[in-house]
């Protein structure tokens, strides 16, 4: 009976774990995207995935042996037109078939299980996105063990890079304007993107995080002692579906236990399972008992808007957390309102300033570039709405330049209530939907508004939390209506978490932090109270089982 209700336990232990481990997602902004891979000017180099019917009798072939049977297949098997192979990866796990120039696309489905495993230790999480930067602190593998025996991948970093934490860094070639051409520096993150996901995963202990001061505490992945492999299959240049499908793969070579992806085909158009992807590749993976998760999108609050919806990959939404980095307006009449923004002067006044609407002096109220070239507002507090395309340190950086002291950016109706801890380039708050309408109203009701903006720093469940945020991608599914996406939500508003460029100082010069707070869907342990539900479910179940 005992051994029973471990084995329930741990199911259910290995479910909340997944929940909290992969909430990865790109903001909308900087939404990464799956492109074509060839523009209008080389549409005969289009790269297609043939599915070809495996033998039931076949005798187990290397992948090699696998390669010269696809390349039986085509017609010349020599490198065409402008050097361009035909054959462009073999595909051994996910389909069986090949990724090359003939037309033809297919799906072979099947059922699929979840390996059990305890969380972290002995666990290897692959990880589909930018690549990753291999230094940082929170991929040391201090008190990490070897990985496990079955592991078969490589560390396509030169040196010591990769270690008993970073046990695999691979980069996947992709097609650019027709030609087959490989990442510079191969598996280095250059977005830091993929470095966020990887240390809100899996990222070692590191003492003293902080983001210019705040959110200070020890950083963590949700699995600490968990095995990393990062397969890079984006660029900035996007992401080629022909490296992602190499990528699932390889990564079912290797022996990865789970996969995280933070990409989606979704939020426009139906994606339907059979040409989607990520659902193909997931669904084999899911065959091998390796366990997929996705980020439903970032393109809501708008309805058949979530991607990732196959019902054999855990969908995860965004929700907010019970931190923010507060700074509160307070208006002439007393009122106040809260707000966030990561930079925190030590030495602004809080005296009263006249408050102005960038609506009244401006050409638009959006404080968007140059559009404030014209107006002086030397002294004051600006009131800016959102909208209008630009992110809030855009417009900060507007208001400075036209002299303004301070700025209260507001929220446009459709983010309501979600709002961001940016890295202002001047004393600013970031307010919601609503507060900026009372902000706005106190503004037309008296002839001298004024306002102090108030720095108070890191502030813990002092809001109510979670709620899902206003970018995370609403259902229903268009190609599955019938299946309720997404599956959970989880933190994703103002995450710290590693990043490998530099953040701005409290007096505005740069350093190069190795944390940054991110607008990406993932579950951070930014200090110890945020890791302490993570880290205690394993060790009950230990404690229970023995």
């Amino acid at each position: 009976m005992k051994n029973k209700k471990c084995e329930v336990l741990s199911k259910v232990v290995l479910l909340l774990s997944i929940i909290l481990l992969f909430m990865s997602s790109p903001t909308h902004e900087d939404e990464i995207a799956l492109p074509s891979e060839v523009d209008d000017e080389h549409k005969s180099f289009q790269t297609y995935i043939v599915h070809v019917k495996k033998p039931e009798s076949i005798i187990p072939m290397q992948l090699d042996e696998v390669e010269s049977w696809y390349q039986s297949f085509l017609p010349v098997t020599k490198p065409s037109l402008n050097m361009q192979p035909r054959m462009v990866y073999p595909y051994q796990h996910v389909i069986t078939g090949f990724a090359a120039s003939p037309k033809f696309l297919g799906l072979q489905q099947g059922m699929g299980f979840w390996n059990e495993s305890n969380l972290g230790k002995g666990v290897i999480i692959g990880v589909l996105d930018t690549g990753i930067t291999p230094h940082h602190p929170s991929f040391s593998d201090q008190g990490m063990p070897p990985p496990p025996a079955k592991w078969k991948g490589k560390c396509e970093f030169k040196g010591m890079a990769c270690n008993n934490k970073l046990i695999g860094a691979r980069t996947f070639k992709k097609l650019n304007r027709g030609k087959v051409v490989s990442h510079s520096n191969p598996p280095l993150d250059e977005q830091g993107h993929g470095t966020h996901v990887s240390s809100t995963a899996a990222g070692n202990f590191v003492e003293g995080a902080n983001v210019l001061g705040n959110a200070k505490g020890t950083a963590a992945g949700t699995a600490p002692l968990a095995h990393l492999a990062m397969y890079k299959v984006c660029s900035k240049e996007g992401c080629a579906v022909s490296a992602l499908l190499a990528a699932f793969d390889t990564a079912i070579e290797d022996g990865v236990d789970i996969l995280s992806i933070s990409l989606s085909v979704g939020g426009g158009p139906v994606q339907y399972f059979f040409n989607d992807v990520i659902a193909i590749g997931a669904f084999r993976a899911i065959q091998r008992g390796i366990f997929v998760s996705c980020s439903a999108g970032n393109i809501g609050p708008l309805n058949h808007t979530v991607a990732n919806t196959a019902p054999w990959v855990l969908t995860v939404g965004s929700s907010t957390t019970d931190r923010s980095i507060r700074v509160t307006a307070r208006l002439g009449n007393g009122e106040e309102f809260d707000g966030e923004s990561l930079f925190q002067p030590t030495n602004f006044n809080s005296a009263s300033l006249p408050l102005v609407y960038a609506g009244d002096i401006a050409s638009t109220p959006f404080c968007n570039l140059g559009t404030l070239n014209d107006v002086n507002v030397t002294g004051k507090v600006v009131l800016c709405e959102g909208g209008g395309g630009q992110a809030g340190i855009v417009r900060g950086e507007q208001v400075k330049k036209a002299g303004g002291s301070a700025m209260i950016l507001m929220n446009d109706e459709l983010d309501s209530f979600s709002i961001l801890a940016d890295e202002h380039v001047l004393p600013a708050t970031h307010v919601s939907y609503a507060d900026g309408l009372k902000i706005r109203a106190y503004i037309n009701s008296t002839s001298k508004p004024v306002a102090s903006v108030l720095f108070k720093g890191t502030v813990i469940k002092k809001s109510a939390a979670p709620m899902v945020s206003s970018s995370s991608s609403r259902g229903p599914s268009l190609a599955s209506p019938g299946i309720l996406k997404p599956d959970i939500i989880g933190p994703r508003i103002n995450i710290l978490a590693a990043w490998p460029t530099v953040t701005r100082e409290s007096n505005g010069s740069l350093n190069s932090n190795i944390f940054h707070a991110l607008r990406h869907l993932n579950v951070l342990c930014s200090s110890k109270w945020h890791c302490s539900f993570a880290q205690e479910l394993p060790s009950r179940l230990v404690t229970f089982c023995h």
